[in-house]
């Protein structure tokens, strides 16, 4: 029997939704891949996936944490990878505007996407890529571009878009930077961006699935597409931070689940439609579920990819020599820090140090209960 801990974490999460479901979960018609993924979700956290046992070093207090699962898709572990995608990020910038381009598919291609997402997805990236490529190409430069993939709309539908980072400008075939336009204030037209992006898609589409393209190709081209585009942020520092927020992020955050009840769930969105107005959506758990698996990517997936003189290749043998030529001086970077030990929660005074470490049959009994105050610990 495993020892029992209280919760000090509030209990309103993706995973418990996934636990309340149980064995139900079966008849939502997910594949094996997205079961796997809600496995992991529901055991983040929890003894199924061992832990490890610190003491205070100053008060000797102990305290009991369970590992997480690492998932893409779980809303406990996103959080250090995200800082660290910013922080290499950083090291890449150039003193030039900055934009945050998006490119959105329309509703027509969710069947599609539900059944073939990887096939959708790649084309996607594809598309996007090859668009700005193509605009770069008529100033006679070689562009960048960093873009990340979501798939969900605020109230977990499926609504598949590419938020990128596009430097406005690109590098001249003598290896010189050179801006899109002087002024620096746009990059490149959006409807006619839209058009192209539109085409190239559909084309690519037609190639891979002719059939697939047939039975949706009048509902493609009835309406237009939507590339957006701001301004350039205040800084390129500024961009990076913002978009920054976009790429460890997953369908809904546990802090947007107001209430789970026996058959419910209700979590807060916002309607765009009105003016980003904040309302409550309320779904039964298996809907709910369903929709958050939605956005389970294909096993291996890369969600966030570089391109053009931001791809890896081209930035390992070109990046430093670009930022001298533009003024920016080598950092040397500095000396790893110590590792920082977590302070004591109880008396705020002492370090955290592990103790013992424990698989899924969780931690020894004499651990638990009234020993975690009467069994002191000094370094």
């Amino acid at each position: 029997m495993q020892p029992q801990v209280a919760c000090t974490e509030r209990s309103r999460s993706v995973a418990d939704v996934i636990k309340l479901l149980a064995n139900q979960i079966e008849a939502i018609g997910l594949n094996s891949w997205q079961l796997r993924t809600l496995s992991a979700i529901k055991k983040c956290r929890t003894a199924a996936l061992g832990g490890h046992v610190d003491a205070c070093d100053d008060c000797g207090k102990l305290q009991i944490s369970y590992n997480s699962c690492r998932n893409r898709h779980c809303p406990k572990c996103q959080g250090k990878n995200r800082e660290a995608w910013i922080s290499k990020r950083e090291e890449e910038l150039l003193p030039v505007p900055y934009f945050h381009v998006v490119f959105t598919l329309p509703d027509a291609i969710n069947a599609l996407a539900i059944h073939a997402p990887k096939m959708v997805y790649e084309i996607l990236f594809d598309a996007a890529w090859e668009t700005l490529q193509q605009f770069g190409k008529n100033k006679g430069v070689q562009m960048g571009m960093v873009s990340i993939l979501h798939t969900w709309g605020q109230n977990l539908s499926l609504h598949p878009h590419l938020h990128c980072i596009v430097p406005g400008g690109g590098i001249d075939k003598n290896g010189n930077w050179q801006h899109i336009r002087a002024d620096g204030k746009f990059l490149f037209h959006v409807k006619a961006l839209s058009k192209v992006f539109r085409a190239k898609f559909c084309e690519k589409l037609k190639k891979e699935n002719a059939s697939q393209y047939q039975n949706i190709r009048e509902a493609l081209w009835e309406k237009n597409w939507v590339v957006f585009a701001k301004r350039p942020f205040g800084s390129p520092k500024a961009v990076v931070e913002y978009l920054g927020r976009y790429t460890h992020k997953i369908a809904i955050s546990n802090n947007r689940i107001k209430e789970i009840g026996k058959d419910t769930v209700s979590f807060t969105y916002k309607d765009y439609k009105q003016k980003a107005q904040k309302k409550e959506m309320i779904l039964s758990h298996a809907e709910f579920i369903r929709r958050f698996a939605l956005h389970i990517l294909p096993k291996g997936f890369v969600k966030i990819r570089h391109y053009g003189f931001l791809s890896s290749t081209w930035k390992r043998k070109k990046l430093k020599v670009l930022q001298q030529k533009l003024g920016i001086k080598s950092v040397v970077k500095e000396a790893a820090k110590p590792t920082i030990l977590p302070k004591c929660p109880h008396c705020k005074t002492g370090n955290l140090r592990t103790i013992l470490v424990f698989d899924k049959r969780g931690p020894p009994l004499y651990y638990m209960g009234d020993s975690q105050t009467s069994i002191p610990y000094k370094s």
